[in-house]
């Protein structure tokens, strides 16, 4: 058999280019896009508003376990609420506004990155984008981010075809997606394209163009238009509580000091950056060595301004969460193809999945190992009843992929082929081994618990967690607090120490539903 040339794999990624875009996004937004239960405390928590939004038939205001929940806007419900009306409530509705944002997403990026530069760039970067750790699970997770960072996206791509065109079409452009992101997570949309065209403007000395553009009237009618009406209605519907819960506490709070315990150092999101590229961490720390060639022209200026205003605010801002810094990621993406060129070695490209495949081969031994020094009494009982989880089929999996990507790394193709079938392998190894493990052990006896609470028509009080995707399977509101005498409680199994005297209902992995009969402390 004859070898295939690097000229030839050349001209058949150049052909068939788009259809290699198609199976990485396949492999990365939809594959198992249904079959992992949801995970807690955020994919349970935006999907149980939507059922009770289904429920009460309440479209304005988004309540969770009955009490208000004023942490996001409404557009991302009312899409998941369409999606449960057409495909019922379970997890590929809940997830599948997301998945298509995040398609959405990359597909107007390879455009927008195909006029700025060409076909070849657009590709690297849409592969690098859409491959990469952090967006495979964001993409497909029943949350909000997948459509914020469209609507960023979008309206940042409009911004800079106005500025270089001219027609004010583009402008009128941004403003509605800046609306459409203020229904979806609020300022934080509107607060990137005005700050980094601020820079942008102030750098270029040319104010006076920015000045207009922002208060241009025509674009701001259009954003009150948009995301007006439902601030309006939700202010009319519960007041100041809405001012208070939603601008105050959800958007102001969050910068200026820890929310709910999320706190890091200045260098957060540098370790976030590392593993949230994966596998492609060799081709960024590659492109970072080229940071000084970041602002040669106008485009790149741009790009690098956006990715570097997003990663500075967000490692000041007092509450930090890995998914912040991914407001920054379409234009590093970019950064990288532009630097890919200097990648010489195919190692930069191989090395960090095999590293990455070689921890998690060995992760159930390295857990055992560390089991002596591990505090919480809880996590210690899912590393011990987990065995079964991690067993042969596991490690399998995995080192039948790992093989996959010593010949990947081996063969006589050219880089870009190497980076195609590297990012295969790294989506198939989260998506198909790594993802469905893991909520097997952590989300899917919370399943299989409400399911059997649904079953049996069962009244039930959480405690000692909080996992609102019990809500979500049981199709019930479930009260968080301590039961009492002839209670059925869904729990830890190391909260039964509190309890004197109580019957076992339901036990999986470290998961249980008893019947209270007597308290220690009654």
């Amino acid at each position: 058999m004859s070898r295939i040339s690097v000229t030839d794999v050349e001209a058949y990624a150049e052909r068939y280019g788009l259809f290699l875009l198609i199976a990485i996004i396949y492999l990365s937004f939809f594959f198992n896009l249904g079959s992992v239960p949801l995970f807690d405390l955020d994919e349970g928590a935006f999907s149980e508003a939507t059922r009770e939004m289904l429920a009460s038939g309440n479209y304005i205001t988004t309540y969770l376990g009955g009490e208000l929940r004023f942490d996001k806007p409404i557009l991302i419900y009312w899409l998941q609420a369409i999606s449960v009306k057409i495909f019922g409530l379970n997890e590929f509705a809940l997830r599948l506004p997301s998945a298509l944002a995040a398609t959405a997403w990359v597909g107007l990026f390879y455009a927008f990155v195909k006029h700025l530069y060409d076909r070849k760039i657009a590709l690297l970067s849409a592969i690098f984008m859409a491959s990469a750790l952090q967006i495979s699970v964001i993409a497909k997770a029943a949350i909000a981010d997948a459509l914020l960072n469209l609507c960023i996206a979008s309206s940042m791509f409009a911004i800079f075809f106005y500025i270089q065109s001219g027609h004010k079409r583009w402008l009128y452009l941004t403003f509605a997606m800046m609306g459409l992101g203020m229904l979806t997570k609020g300022p934080v949309a509107v607060m990137i394209p005005f700050v980094v065209t601020l820079i942008y403007f102030a750098i270029k000395r040319d104010l006076g163009f920015w000045l207009r553009s922002v208060l241009n009237p025509v674009g701001l009618l259009i954003f009150l238009l948009i995301a007006g009406p439902w601030y309006w209605l939700e202010y009319q519907d519960q007041g100041m509580k809405f001012i208070e819960g939603f601008l105050l506490k959800h958007n102001l709070s969050r910068f200026e000091n820890s929310f709910e315990g999320h706190s890091g150092s200045l260098f957060y999101y540098i370790p976030v950056l590392l593993i949230g590229t994966l596998p492609h961490t060799g081709i960024l720390l590659v492109a970072l060595r080229q940071l000084k060639t970041w602002f040669r022209d106008d485009r790149i200026l741009f790009l690098t301004l956006w990715f570097g205003f997003v990663f500075i605010f967000f490692s000041f801002s007092g509450t930090k969460l890995p998914h912040y810094v991914i407001y920054g990621y379409t234009p590093l993406f970019v950064l990288m193809a532009l630097g890919f060129e200097k990648v010489r070695s195919p190692l930069w490209i191989t090395l960090p999945l095999a590293l990455l495949m070689a921890i998690l081969l060995f992760l159930p031994e390295i857990a055992q190992a560390l089991l002596p020094t591990i505090k919480d009494a809880f996590a210690k009982t899912l590393i011990v009843e987990s065995k079964g989880l991690f067993g042969w089929r596991y490690k399998m999996e995995i080192a039948i992929l790992f093989a996959a990507l010593l010949i990947v790394w081996k063969m006589p193709y050219n880089n870009f082929m190497k980076v195609f079938f590297t990012s295969a392998l790294s989506l198939l190894l989260v998506n198909g081994t790594i993802l469905p493990t893991y909520a097997a052990l952590a989300q899917q006896p919370i399943k299989d618990a409400a399911l059997f609470a649904k079953k049996y028509d069962l009244n039930v009080v959480m405690w000692g967690i909080n996992m609102p995707s019990f809500m979500v399977y049981s199709e019930k509101i479930v009260p968080r607090r301590t039961p009492q005498p002839g209670e059925i409680v869904v729990t830890k199994i190391t909260k039964l120490k509190e309890i004197a005297s109580y019957q076992p209902i339901f036990k999986k992995y470290g998961i249980v539903i008893v019947r209270v009969n007597r308290l220690h402390n009654q």
